[in-house]
């Protein structure tokens, strides 16, 4: 068997490409344990030569048979493409021009060889491999970078957040794809600017020191990308960094002292405008003001907000207080803004700490001028407890009250819905002048009447000061319990019961339950009360009773035994569905009630009785 076998130098690992290559290899390893008979000189060919094309490489020969004549020809893409020919007679193999080891870094050929009296091939899968051997034609070159990127001033020396990333297409790991980045230029110089490896491609920025956005707002820095190959070859990227003003500068009042007066117990707004100064950017953080308090303002009486457009602090009095005196408020008020503090100082970052910066202060004086305060109730709502239906004409109630700028005042009634009560105008005293129901409807869910009265001093103008009066009312067992509704309908041809609701205006324990009687004897023959005693009673016809109207004279006690005395109509009918009497049965006989029970039916039982009570059916 014919065998071929090809001596290959790899050179380039810079790109992991050549799978073609490899797999040759393997097949080639197959073929060299056969007899071998075609040899093909080792063909290493760098890349980019300069010589004269064609290039001869190589030359097929028969190690074993000799006195034989061949013709060659190879095929592939090195061919194809232009790059490789052979002599078809001699087996001499030729380069035809030069070969760029980034786009092809090999070459798989297959060749056939003929005999040349027969035209035959003489052996089958005959190939041979071409590796082209690196050399520094590179260079490195930045494929990630920001042309442009913003920092802070305030920013903390170390990382500035940006990282860039190069990449040589020479061979990998090699000296001519191992590069350096570094900060070959930057302008200006301070602060220090350098890269930092995060890994073989890709540095970081960081720098040393701080920004000062007064002296230098942009910086251009030059990156260099360079290989250790022979020669080095190098590619530079500039990148330009913008600095963001911060807040260097603390604000300034342009007014130290503010004075003024005002009375007492009273809002006021925009009592003053603090102007303020401040040299960084307008609109920023670094430059709007924020004012607070230093002392003189712990119970929060005033405020000071921000004019979002002029800068100024607002002062004004956001709560009332009461002021024995006249009285003089010292007051001290500072300044800062929204965004921290920092300022670079000789290469370092100071930030704020009370000593070396101090927020910029003022004294205000506010003079609270005392007015006539009005009288106050001790205490301010007061609850009355009496009993329903009381005579009127008893002491309710004697307000206590203070004033602390007159001894003089009067007392007036401001509001009495149902005019139950008086008021004495020199002490308060308040009476009742009519008897108070606990069910009118004057009186709250509660069982409360409420009132108002007022105490008016003697100062000009005079002040007036109020009292909330709460008179709770125990219920007294003055109503009787009564039927809800007087007239009820018993179907006959559903049931023989109805149900009694009865109601009770008085409170507990003047109400339900109750119990049922019959206020006639002879109602008894033809009815029952079940129940007897409960919320409601129940009516139960002994028998069946013609259709018609029947008068029921009923006694209805409650707990104490107070008793009601009523009358309910029941009509005995035919019913519908929703429990309405049947207009065309109504007034005649149920279908069970024959001729002879009617006839034997009481008579007294269809005529109206001494009491005016209507059976008639």
């Amino acid at each position: 068997m014919r065998t071929v076998f090809l001596l290959l130098l790899v050179a380039f690992p810079a790109l992991d490409i050549g799978s073609a290559c490899e797999e040759a290899r393997k097949k080639r390893d197959l073929l060299v344990r056969t007899k071998r008979r075609w040899v093909l000189s080792t063909i290493e060919l760098e890349e980019e030569m300069i010589v004269n094309y064609p290039y001869f490489l190589s030359k097929m020969y028969n190690d074993k048979i000799q006195g034989q004549d061949f013709s060659f020809e190879i095929t592939g893409e090195a061919v194809t493409e232009g790059y490789l020919a052979i002599n078809g007679t001699s087996g001499e193999v030729f380069a035809l021009k030069p070969i760029d080891r980034e786009k092809y870094d090999c070459f798989h050929v297959i060749f056939d060889v003929y005999d040349t009296d027969t035209n035959q091939k003489i052996d089958k899968e005959l190939a041979f491999d071409v590796e082209v051997k690196d050399i520094n034609d590179n260079p490195p070159r930045f494929i990630q970078f920001p042309q442009t990127f913003t920092v802070s001033e305030s920013q903390v020396e170390g990382y500035l957040g940006v990282q860039v990333v190069a990449q040589d297409m020479d061979e990998k790991n090699t000296k001519n794809s191992t590069f350096n980045i570094t900060v070959i230029k930057q302008t200006p110089p301070e602060p220090k600017i350098q890269a930092k490896w995060i890994d073989e491609r890709t540095v970081h920025l960081s720098f040393t020191g701080c920004f000062d956005y007064e002296k230098a707002k942009e910086y251009n820095i030059t990156l260099e990308a360079k290989d250790h190959g022979t020669p080095p070859l190098s590619s530079t990227e500039i990148i330009s960094l913008n600095v963001r003003d911060t807040n260097t500068h603390m604000p300034e009042f342009k007014k130290k002292e503010f004075q003024t007066e005002v009375h007492e117990m009273k809002l006021y707004r925009d009592v003053f405008r603090f102007p303020v100064e401040d040299k960084d950017t307008p609109n920023t953080d670094g430059w709007r003001a924020k004012f607070f308090f230093i002392s003189g303002n712990e119970e929060g009486i005033f405020k000071v907000e921000t004019d979002p457009k002029t800068n100024e602090g607002i002062f004004s009095i956001v709560k009332e207080k009461n002021y024995e005196n006249t009285t003089m408020i010292e007051l001290k008020i500072g300044v800062e803004n929204i965004e921290p503090f920092t300022k670079c100082v000789n290469g370092k970052l100071i930030k704020q700490d009370g000593k070396l910066y101090r927020p910029d202060s003022i004294n205000v004086t506010i003079t609270m001028i005392d007015g006539n305060d009005p009288p106050v109730f001790q205490p301010p709502k007061a609850d009355v407890y009496e009993k329903e239906e009381s005579e009127p004409g008893r002491v309710l109630f004697t307000p206590k009250v203070y004033d602390p700028d007159s001894s003089s005042f009067r007392f007036e009634l401001v509001d009495d819905p149902a005019n139950w009560v008086s008021i004495d105008e020199k002490t308060g005293e308040i009476k009742g002048t009519k008897k108070m129901d606990r069910e009118s409807p004057f009186v709250d869910a509660d069982n409360v009447y409420k009132i108002i009265i007022a105490a008016i001093d003697d100062g000009k103008p005079p002040a007036k000061g109020f009292c909330n009066v709460s008179i709770y009312l125990r219920d007294i067992n003055d109503h009787k319990p009564q039927l809800v509704n007087n007239s009820l309908i018993l179907c006959g041809n559903k049931n023989n019961k109805v149900m009694i609701p009865v109601q009770d205006l008085d409170a507990d324990p003047y109400n339900g339950p109750f119990s049922f009687y019959f206020d006639d004897e002879e109602d008894e023959k033809h009815w029952t009360l079940e129940p007897a005693y409960g919320q409601q009673g129940g009516l139960v016809s002994l028998k069946p009773l013609p259709y018609g109207k029947y008068s029921i004279p009923l006694r209805m006690q409650d707990q104490q035994n107070n008793e009601g005395h009523e009358t309910l109509e029941v009509v005995v009918c035919d019913c519908e569905e929703k429990n309405t009497c049947n207009v065309k049965k109504a007034l005649s006989f149920s279908s069970w009630m024959s001729p002879a029970f009617a006839h034997k039916w009481p008579d007294r039982l269809w005529q109206t009785r001494d009491s005016g009570r209507d059976k008639t059916a």
